[in-house]
């Protein structure tokens, strides 16, 4: 300002909280503090290397980027923690007995936000003002305020209007195409995510085999955990030492020499664990013979259980692929899944560790709780599928399983396992770029 000609000696804060206002004089020290300052943040920008997160400051927990840049996370799984295997890590202070750095709850823990999923086949939906309303023909027969949509899933033959598209993508929802039995068929979204370097650190480590086989081994290393901890927690008299079973598999995946002997090894501990599954199913009398589970098959699905697995591992994989839209990565290139078309890769890969947590505890409740009945289902040609009052409390129930909070094992707090999708993306981006030594599944106790 001075050099435009101002007389410019001081300026002012303004607090609103205690609504104050500070002067502060512009002096010399003042000026050449700023300068330093400046300049050093010019220096780290055109460095092109991310600074290491603020340490312990006060400030983080009310950024509204606090869940982007995840500052304590960070700087509790750095170079120092992860020399170890993880559960030594957990246990272990870092070099020189100083205690682990301090992580402080994530806020907020859940997303208040909710997903919209519509799917009667004829049904438009138009925006009237803030308010997306879902027509029958020209009767209105739903709502929501789009401040409150998270994301919009259409099934089967669902029409969207220009202008309702339009501020859905101002917004940053994202929409999800699906056929009418669920499948994954498009996403509409915004312009990519701003994050092009995310993008570039994870192409080049698509064709880093041995990176590759690490996340590989991690991602089915967590997969493995997490169904023995499910059986652990549901199944009744299991048998044939199953769970020891278990264990093994899970330390041949995470000392396997390949990705073929990698997939030879999840196979394997996936026939245990499906053979198992019925151990943890409460079928009455009535429903014995509908909900009779022997083997996983898929595409398409011969029996009501695999049917419900089939569809909620679809919606797992949609929900996946928003979440690392969002944090920057190309869903379709992924590090144990291999490419194909039209295959969203990498949220395979991050879905692995979720799937007995998120998709087959959802089945299991459904089941044991009565919420769905041999009439939710319709056979023909041999698959099954879920009608639509039965589709209806499978969402319902879905999302409720999404917005369970959960204990994360290595940080400590509660948040809801939407935003624990979000955590884990966050983090694999942060090995990606190499702010953090390794990749931990999520896996519970």
């Amino acid at each position: 300002m001075r050099e435009n000609g101002y007389n410019c000696d001081e300026g002012v804060i303004y607090y609103a909280k205690s609504q104050e206002r500070v002067r502060v004089p512009f002096t010399d020290e003042l000026i050449a503090r700023t300068i330093d300052l400046l300049n050093e943040a010019r220096t780290t920008a055109e460095s092109g290397q991310i600074p290491p997160p603020l340490v312990d400051s006060p400030k983080c927990p009310r950024c509204s980027l606090v869940g982007i840049c995840l500052p304590d996370e960070v700087n509790l799984l750095g170079p120092a923690q992860l020399t170890l295997p993880l559960e030594e890590a957990e246990a272990q202070p870092p070099e020189g007995g100083t205690a682990k750095p301090r992580v402080r709850n994530l806020v907020p823990s859940r997303d208040d936000k909710l997903a919209l999923y519509v799917q009667g086949q004829g049904h438009s939906i138009g925006l009237k003002g803030e308010v997306l309303e879902i027509r029958d023909k020209k009767e209105v027969v739903g709502k929501a305020r789009l401040m409150q949509v998270s994301q919009l899933s259409l099934f089967g033959n669902v029409q969207l209007s220009a202008q309702a598209l339009r501020e859905l993508a101002a917004r940053d929802v994202t929409i999800l195409h699906m056929s009418y039995g669920g499948w994954l068929s498009a996403v509409t979204t915004p312009p990519p995510h701003k994050n092009i370097e995310l993008r570039r650190r994870q192409f080049q480590a698509a064709g880093d085999q041995n990176l590759c086989l690490y996340l590989a081994r991690a991602f089915v290393s967590g997969k493995i955990r997490n169904s023995r901890t499910l059986l652990r927690r549901n199944a009744r008299e299991l048998g044939d030492n199953v769970i020891h079973r278990l264990a093994e598999w899970r330390h041949r995946a995470e000392k396997a020499g390949g990705l073929n002997e990698l997939l030879g090894v999840e196979g394997s501990a996936a026939r245990d664990y499906f053979a198992n599954l019925p151990r943890m199913l409460k079928v009455s009398d009535e429903a014995l013979a509908t909900f009779d589970f022997t083997s996983r098959n898929r595409r398409p699905p011969r029996d009501p259980v695999n049917a419900l697995l089939s569809f909620l591992y679809s919606m797992l994989t949609k929900d996946m692929v928003v979440t690392l839209v969002g944090a920057g990565f190309d869903p379709y290139l992924g590090f144990y899944h291999q490419p194909r078309y039209g295959r969203p890769a990498l949220a395979l890969d991050v879905i692995e560790e979720f799937r007995p947590l998120v998709a087959d505890s959802v089945v299991i409740g459904l089941i044991n709780n009565g919420e769905i009945r041999p009439s939710d289902f319709i056979s023909r040609a041999g698959s099954v599928a879920l009608r639509p009052d039965g589709r209806k409390r499978v969402l319902e129930a879905y999302e409720r399983r999404l917005d369970t909070e959960v204990t994360h094992p290595v940080f400590g707090y509660s948040i809801s396992y939407r935003r624990v999708f979000e955590v884990q993306a966050r983090l694999l981006g942060r090995f990606l770029t190499g702010e953090i030594a390794g990749y931990a599944p999520f896996c519970t106790r």
